[in-house]
């Protein structure tokens, strides 16, 4: 089991979280902390980018929709990014690819007029 390590940084769409490790049962309590501090602006994109998450589990899967109701929360819209071949097909089993945005890198998803 990988540790969760969560790497903040600024856009000009607003800010990217790099989630690095497993976002599991363990973790993920990690991420929704992160969001729940962050400092989101109406009309902002939060984008977790998922390059290099290893693993995510249906805890993880929550935190992502934790994030996403904190961002619409905020009237910010959320996109994934880079989100690996095994958690997409999760996320399209159970229909949640219709509901997050998902760009192939971090670059595509804070490119601005999306």
């Amino acid at each position: 089991m990988t540790s969760l390590k969560i790497t903040p940084r600024d856009a000009a769409t607003g800010p990217v979280l790099e989630i690095v490790g497993d976002l599991d049962y363990d973790h993920a309590d990690g991420l929704r902390a992160v969001v729940a501090d962050l400092a989101l602006e109406p009309g902002q994109r939060l984008v977790l980018d998922l390059g290099a998450m290893e693993f995510c589990d249906s805890s993880g899967i929550t935190a992502l929709l934790a994030a996403r109701n904190r961002a619409l929360g905020a009237r910010a819209e959320v996109a994934l990014a880079a989100v690996p071949p095994n958690t997409l097909r999760v996320l399209h089993y159970v229909g949640l690819d219709q509901v997050f945005t998902c760009h192939p890198d971090s670059e595509a998803a804070t490119a601005p007029g999306i």
